[in-house]
């Protein structure tokens, strides 16, 4: 069995994996509050070496041979997966409905057809009923767990920076506290699953906590994706490079080698 060929095989696969996660920053770059994505790969030769001075078989036998044969066979694969969460660059937009967090453990809390997510996408806006909606629709909700809505006459509307907001009262300048936004504290961030529309969704709610005096809250502000295009761009060059010689070694596994054995049995023939 050509075990070099499955192997070059294998590493291709994993390095189409490293593509399509790539692509998907490179693609969310401009995303508000997108987290870069990134894999790890298994290394078996270094556990190999790590373990071979503890093997059960003694050298030079057939069960320590065998044991040797099936380490080297074994695949390179993706062992796990997991998402930056560090905090974005901060942009002004001076938009009394844009919203940041500086702390990357916090989130915003939106309802959804499938339940609360949590987003760290501050882009809201008014709805045609007044609820303060994300750019998909989703109500955000205030640390009431329920929607937050404003009348037509709130024409100016602040937050402090735990996320208190206030509007003016009609015909006036004063100011009137309004619902508290729901900041989400999220103990572990390791537990959220990215569900798509840049939301996250947690398996325990247990493990989300309202945070009540965060001073993390920026009105005025976008969080920007925290992907550097650079750096995705040099993996990516990087990763079609090792697709061309794991094609290569595939090659030569199937064609050069074969080749050479054929004419080689032919000439003892």
């Amino acid at each position: 069995m050509q075990t070099g060929y499955y192997s070059s095989a294998a590493g291709m696969v994993t390095q189409f994996n490293r593509l399509n996660t790539i692509a998907n920053n490179l693609a969310n770059v401009n995303t508000n509050g997108f987290k870069e994505d990134n894999l790890i790969f298994g290394d078996y030769m270094r556990r190999y070496k790590e373990s071979r001075d503890e093997l059960p078989n003694a050298n030079n036998t057939k069960e320590a041979a065998k044991f040797i044969n099936r380490t080297m066979a074994r695949v390179p694969q993706v062992v796990d997966k997991y998402t930056d969460f560090g905090v974005g660059n901060m942009e002004k937009t001076d938009n009394q409905l844009d919203f940041a967090l500086s702390r990357k453990d916090l989130f915003f809390a939106v309802q959804t057809p499938q339940g609360v997510r949590l987003t760290r996408d501050g882009s809201f806006s008014l709805n045609d009923e007044g609820k303060l909606v994300t750019k998909e629709g989703y109500a955000v909700l205030g640390d009431d767990k329920k929607p937050i809505s404003f009348s037509t006459t709130d024409s100016i509307i602040t937050s402090d920076r735990n996320g208190q907001l206030s509007a003016n009262v009609p015909g006036g300048v004063t100011m009137a506290q309004k619902k508290k936004l729901f900041i989400a504290a999220v103990d572990n961030v390791k537990k959220l699953q990215k569900e798509g529309d840049n939301l996250y969704k947690l398996a325990n709610v247990k493990d989300v906590s309202i945070s009540g005096e965060s001073g993390a809250v920026r009105q005025g502000f976008l969080e920007k994706s925290n992907v550097n295009a650079v750096k995705m761009m040099t993996q990516l060059i990087e990763t079609n490079r090792l697709v061309g010689m794991y094609q290569k070694a595939m090659d030569t596994q199937m064609n050069d080698m074969n080749r050479d054995a054929i004419e080689k049995i032919a000439r003892k023939a």
